[in-house]
């Protein structure tokens, strides 16, 4: 193993705190001197069936881990999914059944191991211990924790003072996911800066328990392509990490240059002494940032693609954005018939945007052209039976035919 020293280093990048520092330390000496590994665990519920960028910051740091040594527990959260994770939601999520996550949780592990070593890396199911666990069990692990701690949380708050309510169930998600590291005796737990609440719990229930409270880490949440809110599909900034290598490419380089920094920290595998070369020449004027952008595309597309791909992801846009050209391969769709077809429906329906309601925000931003020409009324329907060419953004393209 590393230095202790060394590690700290690692660890520390693109981390929002550490709880705390020192135990992390005494943890890494005692694990280095032992030639023990530490266990280290972070819990992903699979609400949904596709993971973003956003979500593999804490993947990269469970990779950092894993690279220097450390045993990592990858916990998918089949059981808390069903609760629905209560943080920062203004309302009682809708629970899902078993089935819906069973399907969600199938495309995980194919995404998770694009970052992760799968043969260094533990998969753990928090449905293993909680489906033994019995009501007078769950009775006793509710025992652990007062009301008036558990109401401490921000957003409980806000949803009381605002007369929402506040559902019984939702009161457990943290004890549940606390109960976790109990069961897998974690030594350190990674989470957003949202879950730093739900991570504390966790060390509060190890200690209740006769364990030694867990390190936690948390990290910062990921700007979306627009570089104002968290990432996220349903809010249309999101890349995800199944989406097509171009696609990929495009919205990587649609990102502003001082987002391109944030993402390097949280994203990219290269060390912190060559990223801050990287940034010093980029500032003082020696490179041109555009190409700093480049090469964090090529990487990231070669991790979840492969280089080849990258390679080929690379040379597409510059044909298209350098050279102004349409690109080699536009995906067409027939007419829809004589009638009217509204835009954002359209775009939506062929995947040009993951919704309608991200559709219309587009079109209002101007970031739409139906035959060169920027569409600005998102209610803008398209007559049946012509030809159209339809740009979303400034890589996204449709040709319509006539039928």
């Amino acid at each position: 193993m590393e230095p202790v020293g060394e590690q700290i280093k690692v660890i520390q990048r693109g981390v929002q705190e550490i709880i705390d520092e020192k135990d992390l330390a005494a943890l890494l000496e005692t694990s280095r001197a032992a030639n023990r590994p530490l266990r280290i665990k972070a819990g992903f519920d699979p609400t949904a069936p596709d993971l973003h960028l956003g979500h593999t910051v804490l993947l990269t740091k469970m990779r950092q881990f894993q690279d220097l040594g450390h045993e990592v527990i990858f916990l998918v959260g089949d059981f808390t999914a069903m609760i629905g994770d209560p943080t920062g939601k203004s309302e009682t999520r809708k629970s899902l059944s078993p089935e819906e996550v069973k399907e969600n949780a199938k495309t995980y592990l194919a995404q998770v191991f694009k970052v992760l070593n799968e043969s260094k890396t533990t998969v753990a199911y928090n449905s293993e211990w909680m489906n033994r666990m019995d009501a007078a069990g769950m009775i006793g692990l509710a025992a652990r924790y007062t009301v008036a701690r558990m109401l401490e949380r921000d957003d409980f708050q806000k949803r009381m003072a605002a007369n929402l309510p506040v559902s019984i169930h939702e009161l457990m998600y943290p004890l549940i996911q606390g109960y976790d590291s109990v069961a897998l005796k974690a030594d350190v737990e990674l989470g957003g800066t949202d879950q730093k609440f739900n991570l504390l719990v966790g060390r509060a229930l190890q200690r209740d328990y006769g364990q030694k409270p867990q390190v936690i880490i948390t990290l910062p949440l990921l700007e979306g392509t627009d570089g104002v809110q968290k990432m996220s599909k349903s809010l249309g900034n999101s890349i995800g990490v199944f989406d097509p290598p171009g696609d990929m490419f495009g919205k990587i380089m649609s990102i502003s240059d001082a987002l391109m920094w944030r993402y390097y920290e949280l994203l990219s595998a290269i060390g912190p002494a060559e990223l801050q070369d990287l940034k010093a020449r980029a500032e003082s004027g020696a490179i041109n940032p555009k190409s700093a952008k480049v090469s964090l595309a090529r990487e990231l597309v070669s991790r979840f693609h492969s280089e080849p791909l990258a390679a080929l992801a690379g040379a597409e846009f510059e044909n298209v954005f350098r050279n102004k050209n349409l690109p080699a391969e536009i995906p067409e769709a027939p007419s829809w018939g004589a009638g009217p077809m509204g835009l954002c429906r359209l775009l939506a329906d062929h995947g040009l945007t993951e919704s309608t309601s991200a559709a219309r925000r587009l079109v209002k931003q101007g970031a739409v052209a139906v035959n060169g020409e920027k569409v600005s009324d998102p209610e803008l329907a398209l007559a049946g039976n012509r030809e159209y060419m339809i740009k979303v953004g400034k890589k996204r393209y449709l040709k319509v035919r006539s039928s």
